[in-house]
């Protein structure tokens, strides 16, 4: 059995290799994986003083470093420690489950980590998670054989070291070290219970403080800066999420990973978590019962904690992949208890089924967790965002002079990692307090000196809650259009040409909407060009629809030529929002398509509902208002 199982083992962990090296280098990094590859290019010093200020310590970051000089700093590259992190993991949730178990238990364990969706995708990017995942599961070994041979030095030193290692990756990592205690107190417990005499403990209890002791010394340098920013740090999580709703998406996560919603759930978990709450003394051997609670007390402690903590939201998420470990060997638990039953009645059907259930439900469960590997590789609700993609578009597009803007200042390390043109970057809005008129004086230089404006947005409700940058832009620039790479967008602005005079207009779009007046910059263009149109609405009474507005170029045969739709002032100003009797400033701007041959175009507006994109709000006799003829020469003219 045991050449089997180390067989059984050796081909996981080559198959969890596979997984975690699978398309590593597809995806763009995305703006945390960004602040690790800046940070990794950094001295040891110059590491810590960052980190510092940062929500992580810096542990991650000097190992990155050091294996960014080893192997390079490609994507592929930089997200393969965290591979290397996922693969050994397994490893060491198998020699768990064996050890504690046997073979049985450790393969079902080791094979659940290979799988699960949620270690899969932290073990392929460049973060410290999958680390994180790998001192946890080495320190919950390291304790076990610290009890199992009663306190030896060598396995105490071990796991002060690893719980060091632990400490300076992740300010959650306490977590892990509070598991450990209550499992040894456990122990503890029991052992007196037992013996009756304190003194036969008092070795294994005197290492364990000596250890913790060793740790807390290890991490003395960086403990004041812990504090300060553990205390300081705003709470991340979503506020009155129902308990029995965050709990599903945690199990889901923890059974079978991000994906779990791709795949029915198999009943096969739970049975298995049934099973592993049962105690066999004549199976499990000394201490059944606590032996049982090892997983069990790993996985709530872990989860309760996180939640009691109030830190329950999908971005944080991720500080529970050591828990994933613990429900893994819960399950491989529940599986072996299944294996290894006994039935009183001997007739063949009775003596083989706990081991046909058994294998019927591993295969139910290793049916859901390969069902949900391939929405993570292809996906796009998995993908991270694409700085790769945004960059490659803008580079496609831009002329040197023109500008760009980051609204958050962490984007100008991933978005520098793949950007090397002319362009200037900007970071906007000014002051982590948002400084108004600083940021307004910048962007009207940028509208003054640039022909076009690429702003890249991300976290705006964090970084600029009111929308002063894209508010400004909107106001003063001409949207030409935006674009979603993940949760980034790409907007383009033209800067504001002389425009001719308003045309008063009077146009009635259904019963309540007034165009005011319009203006148009010009009458006649080039191909590449901008065209910009500014419009003023008003409303006679409350509307309860969000209409579009579109502008369009018509061929002179009446088919689409160009066009432009967005809501009143790029989505700012909501037609369900309009006071009554207000102007709304509108300005739209169509590029002109580089293949649009000289001609005379008619140039359109008009007013419909998403939702019913066919039916537009009537102007007069027809659905759309024409503003007159735009007339396109060709670049020589």
């Amino acid at each position: 059995m045991k050449q089997i199982a180390l067989i059984m083992i050796v081909g996981l962990c080559w198959i969890g290799a596979a997984l975690r090296f699978y398309q590593i280098d597809t995806q763009s990094l995305w703006n945390d994986e960004g602040s690790s590859y800046v940070q990794s290019t950094r001295n040891f010093w110059e590491i810590a003083d960052h980190a510092g200020r940062d929500i992580h310590p810096p542990g991650y970051y000097w190992g990155l470093g050091l294996w960014r000089i080893a192997v390079g700093e490609s994507e592929f590259s930089l997200r393969a420690l965290s591979a290397f992190a996922g693969v050994i993991t397994i490893a060491i949730a198998f020699a768990i489950g064996r050890d504690l178990y046997g073979h049985t238990a450790g393969l079902t364990a080791a094979g659940l980590v290979t799988l699960n969706s949620f270690q899969l995708y932290y073990s392929q990017e460049a973060r410290m998670y999958a680390l994180l995942a790998l001192w946890s599961a080495a320190g919950i070994w390291a304790l076990w054989h610290l009890i199992r041979t009663r306190g030896s030095w060598r396995w105490a030193i071990a796991l002060a070291l690893i719980n060091a290692a632990g400490l300076y990756t992740q300010y959650v990592y306490p977590t892990m070290m509070i598991t450990q205690g209550v499992l040894l107190v456990l122990w503890i417990g029991a052992e007196i219970r037992q013996a009756g005499a304190i003194r036969l403990v008092l070795p294994l209890l005197g290492r364990f403080i000596v250890l913790n002791v060793i740790t807390i010394g290890l991490y003395l340098p960086w403990l004041p800066s812990a504090i300060a920013q553990v205390t300081s740090w705003p709470n991340t999580g979503e506020i009155a999420i129902p308990l029995n709703q965050a709990l599903t998406v945690i199990f889901g996560w923890l059974t079978l990973g991000i994906t779990y919603t791709e795949v029915a759930f198999p009943a096969a978990a739970s049975f298995f978590l049934l099973f592993g709450l049962l105690v066999f003394p004549q199976v499990d051997g000394p201490r059944s019962w606590w032996r049982m609670l090892f997983p069990v007390v790993s996985v709530i402690t872990l989860v309760g904690g996180f939640l009691a903590l109030g830190l329950f939201r999908e971005a944080n998420l991720k500080f529970l992949l050591p828990a994933q470990i613990g429900l893994a060997l819960w399950i491989g638990r529940g599986v072996w208890v299944l294996w290894t039953l006994k039935p009183r009645r001997q007739a063949l059907i009775f003596r083989y089924a706990p081991k046909l259930a058994a294998i019927m439900g591993l295969i139910s469960l290793g049916s859901a967790l390969t069902g949900g590997l391939h929405p993570l590789y292809d996906a796009p609700q998995y993908a991270r965002d694409d700085y790769r993609g945004i960059v490659a578009a803008i580079t496609a597009d831009a002329d040197p002079d023109d500008a760009i803007i980051l609204n958050a200042p962490g984007q100008s390390e991933v978005f520098g990692y793949y950007h090397d043109g002319p362009q200037p970057l900007y970071l906007l809005p000014i002051g982590m307090t948002v400084d108004a008129p600083a940021t307004e004086q910048v962007i009207q230089s940028l509208l003054r000196d640039h022909r076009r404006i690429y702003a890249v947005l991300w976290g705006t409700d964090e970084r600029d809650p009111l929308g002063m940058v894209e508010g400004m832009l909107d106001r003063d620039a001409f949207e030409i259009d935006d674009r979603w790479f993940g949760d980034v967008r790409l907007v383009r602005y033209a800067s504001p040409i002389a425009i001719a005079e308003s045309v008063e207009s009077g146009a009635r779009f259904g019963p309540w909407i007034t165009l005011r007046e319009y203006a148009v910059s010009v009458r006649e263009v080039r191909p590449g060009e901008v065209l910009q149109v500014r419009l003023t609405w008003s409303t006679d009474a409350v509307i309860q629809t969000r209409y579009k507005v579109f502008v369009q170029l018509l061929n002179p045969d009446g088919t689409l030529a160009a066009q432009r739709d967005s809501e009143p002032a790029g989505g700012r100003m909501p037609t369900d929002t309009w006071p009554i009797e207000t102007p709304i400033r509108d300005q739209h701007a169509i590029l002109i398509p580089n293949d649009l041959p000289a001609s005379h175009y008619s140039l359109i507006i008009g007013l419909y509902n998403p939702l019913l994109p066919q039916e537009r709000v009537p102007v007069g006799q027809n659905d759309y208002l024409i503003l007159g003829t735009i007339t396109v020469i060709t670049r020589g003219e």
